[in-house]
Parts: C-alpha cells; sequence; structure tokens
C-alpha cells in the first residue's frame, strides 16, 4: 500500500497542461504497466472490477492561466502523484518509469527525474482532506422516459451514500472482509470542474475540503485507492492537510450533507 510523488523534467519551459488531461496520464500508465506486465494490464482492463488506484491532476511548481485561456502553462518541474493498495500495480509501474524515463504527454516531452514514495499518517479519522483530482460521483436519473447518468452534487444526501458504498466496496476486494459502516463525511469547501473524460463525453467532479470519521481500514482505503468513482481515469486522490487551520466562511450545506453516517 504505497503512493509516491513522480516529479518529471520539461523539455520546455512553459510547458502546456491541458484543463482536461487524465486520460493522457491514464494511457501513461497503462503503458508502463503493459511494458513490465502484460497480464496485469489485461486485467485491470476488466470493466467492472474497480482498479484501486488513483492519481491526482498533472501540476507544475509554478502555473499561470494561457493567454488564450485554453489551458495553463506551467512553469519549473512538472509532477503528479500516484497511488495504490495493490504492490503489483506499484512496481509495474513504478518499474516501467523507470526503465523508460522519457515521457510525453499531449505533445509536451518530459524526463521523469524523481519517483519518491511518501509516508503515510498513522490516523486518519478526524482528518482534513483536500482533494488532489476532484472526486465523481454518478447516479441513474429518468430523463425524458430513459434512464440517464447524472452527477451527483455534495449538496445532495445520495452523494454521500454513494461515497460510502463504493469505500464498502473497495474495502471487501482489499481486505476480504465484511465492511464496516462507520464512515462519516462533512464537506467545508466544494468547487465543481467539468472534464473531457473522452471525446465527447464529460463528467462533472468536485474539488473539495472535507473532514473524514470512522473506520480506519475504510478510511485507509479511500486515502489510497480513491474516494468516489472512477479513480483509474483520473479521479478522487486526496492529501491530508496538515496546515495549520485558518477560520474561513463556511460552505453553505456542509453542515446539514455529512451523510456518512445517518444523522
Amino acid at each position: 500500500m504505497v503512493r509516491f510523488l513522480i516529479r518529471l523534467h520539461p523539455e520546455n519551459e512553459p510547458f502546456r497542461i491541458p484543463f482536461s488531461h487524465q486520460h493522457y496520464l491514464q494511457g501513461l500508465i497503462y503503458r508502463r504497466i503493459q511494458r513490465v506486465n502484460p497480464d496485469l494490464s489485461l486485467r485491470l482492463h476488466n470493466p467492472k472490477v474497480p482498479k484501486l488506484f488513483t492519481y491526482s491532476l498533472f501540476m507544475g511548481e509554478r502555473r499561470e492561466l494561457a493567454e488564450d485561456k485554453s489551458s495553463l502553462l506551467g512553469r519549473g518541474k512538472g509532477f503528479f502523484y500516484f497511488s495504490t493498495v495493490v504492490p503489483e500495480i506499484a512496481e509495474a509501474f513504478i518499474g516501467g518509469l523507470l526503465q523508460n524515463p522519457e515521457v510525453e504527454l499531449w505533445r509536451e516531452k518530459f524526463t521523469v527525474e524523481e519517483v519518491k514514495a511518501l509516508a503515510e499518517p498513522e490516523r486518519l479519522s478526524g482528518k482534513k482532506f483536500v482533494t488532489l483530482s476532484p472526486i465523481a460521483v454518478t447516479t441513474k436519473r429518468i430523463q425524458f422516459g430513459k434512464p440517464r447518468s447524472y452527477d451527483l452534487s455534495p449538496r445532495e444526501p445520495e452523494f454521500y451514500e454513494l461515497v460510502r458504498e463504493n469505500l464498502r466496496e473497495k474495502y471487501v476486494l482489499i481486505y476480504g472482509s465484511k465492511p464496516p459502516e462507520d464512515f462519516e463525511m462533512r464537506v467545508l469547501n466544494a468547487k465543481p470542474k467539468r472534464f473531457e473524460v473522452k471525446p465527447g463525453i464529460f463528467q462533472i467532479a468536485w474539488h473539495l475540503v472535507f473532514r473524514a470519521y470512522g473506520d480506519e481500514g475504510l478510511l485507509r482505503t479511500g486515502y489510497l485507492a480513491g474516494f468516489g468513482e472512477k479513480n483509474s481515469i483520473g479521479f478522487g486522490m486526496v492529501k491530508v492537510d496538515a496546515r495549520k487551520e485558518r477560520v474561513k466562511k463556511k460552505w453553505k450545506g456542509g453542515a446539514d450533507h455529512q451523510k456518512g453516517k445517518e444523522a
């Protein structure tokens, strides 16, 4: 159970970072895994099973909005985070990166400069979390007489119920035992973002600041494998916010929508 910081040196500076870029990182991850462990790569393409890994958005040490507002411009090193509860996945992806450190993403070229394993917090319950990639939660709603995919908001109680059930499903895959019920999530701040995950297919997901309480195994499942859905296409990675608390205006709806367990 590990997470990594992957730092890359750009060939050119500034370098462009498209707003919707998770599918490029997904392609990089699968290509490097396939290079080292083709059987694992084949298993990971099973669409019905959570992949038990997640990753952050791609970032630059410094960044700014491009003049045409079509993308971000990064300066300094580029970097992103990768996390999994499956050692085999970590070994294949990191091994593949080190075997072939030359990386091309959205026509920008980088060289892998550092891969650093990160220490895990000892306890997670009660901590404040910040998303490194936004949390996606979807359900089905009837529209025009047909069930259609609907992106849930943290202002809707079902958002929290589905986050919990998703964690419990992953817990069973990881630990092989009955999952606990004890989970509570209190959103402190929320900001929606719309991403194009495939050509013409969009996802509304949420950058959140939240506190989570409950069973440590369930919380660690989210911390390492991602909260919410679609983790393997770049959603749901979080970090523990270790910064000193500052009093901020409360997010409207935050106190009323902590539906991890029934109020």
